[in-house]
């Protein structure tokens, strides 16, 4: 496979988030894993991603398991600067996963979102959970809901 660069902003602890990453693995490409709640991303790097995907920033705080509400970070007159500051001290309010690839940037939930940003899947993948993602020919399986 030519050399197809992919990052993932990860936390193991998240099911979505694995299952991105074995999705990223199915297509056949060993990503660059950012462990995000370990190594957080930069003030600069959080702007460029939200920048790249295209989605304000408060899209990008994550409200469960997280300090969001006690932070009172749903009222409406918090500016980005206020928002981004609680985001560097609490790296948990950064939702993820966020994938990068040539392809685009984007935050991947669900997880079979990231399909779009790889190169073709290589066979049969389902989620943590026995849900198929992908059938054996590397076809996004559709759910008529």
């Amino acid at each position: 496979m030519p050399d197809f660069p992919v990052r993932i902003y990860h936390n193991p602890a998240c099911g979505t988030s694995r299952n991105v990453l074995g999705l990223i693995r199915n297509a056949g490409v060993e990503p660059d894993i950012i462990a995000y709640l370990i190594t957080p991303p930069s003030r600069e790097e959080v702007l460029s991603l939200v920048a790249r995907m295209g989605i304000p920033l408060r899209n990008l705080l994550r409200e469960r398991g997280t300090p969001y509400a006690e932070l009172g970070l749903g009222d409406p007159t918090l500016t980005d600067t206020q928002i981004l500051d609680a985001m560097m001290a609490h790296p948990i309010l950064i939702n993820r996963p966020i994938v990068v690839t040539p392809k685009g940037v984007r935050l991947c939930r669900p997880s079979e979102t990231v399909v779009d940003l790889l190169p073709p899947q290589c066979g049969a993948f389902a989620k943590e959970d026995g849900q198929p993602v992908v059938d054996a020919h590397g076809h996004l399986i559709t759910t008529g809901a």
